[in-house]
């Protein structure tokens, strides 16, 4: 009997059997063809192999396919029968593809182990050698620049100035400090935008006009003596000169130094003694050339003014402070001299105060010694504390304070040539 009259004739109790009847035919006779064609293929193909193994291969892919067919028939119910794919499969499909496309690509690449790994080459950039060039131009500029200072502070020998300085002046440690460190800076180079003025001020007897002096001489052995001005008001314009004249010789002697100076590229150094006894008139002529809106030639000069302003405050705050520690002594000092100034004159608002302060008796001693060393007379010590003893001082608790400084001191060496 055959298997589609035994589906067919089957009862069945319910509709949707019944409906699943006409597929299922179609289904069988497919598969009979499909059966029919591979037992041919099979035979062709296996050749030498017995007829009961393929036939036993044969019964297995049938039982296999009946049970796959038996399922789809009942439980999928299709309603008409196609080879084609759904559009639910179809979706899933797509999914499977492009997760199997990230997971490829996700994949780190695996090397052979006996071959050698090598990293992307690195494009060298132009302009990497431009920069080093550029840095290394300016290095060697740097480094020009600070060879040309040296040459200029070696031009004016400014340590030997300071070994003298240190070695001739006594008790102003501050002050010859304060000096060289100004002086240092301004002649490091040619070229600046205002004049160097320095305000030595302190009362008599304390060294600033022997530090005007050892300025001079040493600035005259290094340059030349054409480019020094050493100017006493008392002797060049005293009270009784005509100030007009005076002021005309000041002006032509100032404008031609400083042309000189900067035709040959050098500095030149004005030092003025007794400042306080000078006219205003020529106070003021003197504030022209300080002023910053002037030729390049009046800006590369170097102005000491000595006086003896503010000496009294000094001698005042030294003897209160002998016994205490002020902190800020120098700059208490600065201050007390410089309102002195202003009150005199406004010449000193652009000026740097350097301030001498008292000498103490031990340096007195240093004084007598070293003219009497000048002099050629033989270094007794109690001779020289004899000398030193006959001085007036300031007698502050354990502190000796000289009044007169060591103005009198080469007076005194000089009463001893007569018992020599």
């Amino acid at each position: 009997m055959d298997e589609t009259q035994t589906t067919c004739a089957t009862p069945v109790s319910t509709n949707k059997v019944s409906l699943a009847c006409t597929p299922v035919r179609a289904v069988i006779r497919i598969r009979k063809k499909i059966r029919t064609l591979k037992g041919k293929l099979q035979l062709d193909v296996t050749g030498g192999r017995s007829l009961e193994n393929a036939k036993a291969c044969q019964l297995r892919r049938q039982r296999s396919m009946d049970k796959a067919l038996f399922k789809t028939s009942i439980y999928e119910k299709p309603d008409i029968f196609n080879f084609e794919t759904s559009s639910v499969e179809k979706v899933a499909l797509s999914n499977l593809k492009r997760k199997s496309k990230k997971r490829r690509k996700s994949r780190n690449v695996l090397y052979p182990g006996n071959s050698k790994k090598y990293l992307p080459v690195e494009q060298k950039s132009k302009a990497k050698r431009c920069l080093i060039l550029l840095i290394g131009i300016i290095c060697f500029q740097i480094l020009n620049a600070i060879e040309n200072l040296d040459d200029n502070v070696q031009k004016y020998d400014l340590d030997g100035l300071e070994k003298t300085v240190q070695r001739e002046v006594f008790g102003q440690k501050y002050a010859i400090e304060r000096i060289m460190e100004l002086l240092k800076d301004y002649l490091a180079t040619h070229y600046h935008n205002k004049p160097l003025v320095i305000s030595l001020n302190g009362p008599s007897g304390v060294g600033k006009s022997h530090m005007g002096r050892l300025l001079a001489k040493h600035f005259r052995s290094v340059m030349d003596n054409g480019f020094v001005l050493q100017y006493y008001v008392m002797h060049n314009c005293p009270k009784d000169e005509n100030v007009v004249n005076c002021q005309k010789e000041l002006s032509s002697m100032i404008s031609d130094m400083v042309t000189r100076a900067e035709i040959e590229e050098k500095i030149p150094f004005f030092i003025f003694d007794e400042m306080e006894v000078m006219s205003s008139v020529l106070l003021d002529v003197l504030q022209g050339y300080f002023q910053v809106d002037q030729s390049n030639e009046y800006l590369n000069a170097v102005y000491i003014l000595i006086s003896n302003i503010g000496g009294n405050e000094i001698t005042k705050f030294v003897l209160k402070n002998s016994s205490s520690n002020v902190f800020n002594f120098q700059l208490d000092l600065h201050n007390i001299v410089l309102s002195s100034l202003r009150n005199h004159h406004s010449l000193w608002d652009v000026a740097e105060i350097v301030p001498f302060t008292l000498l103490e008796k031990s340096h007195i001693v240093n004084c007598f010694l070293d003219e009497l060393l000048r002099e050629g007379f033989y270094p007794d010590n109690n001779n020289i504390e004899n000398l030193a003893g006959q001085l007036n001082y300031y007698t502050k608790e354990d502190k000796q304070y000289s009044i007169s400084g060591c103005k009198q001191v080469v007076s005194k060496v000089n009463l001893l040539h007569p018992y020599m």
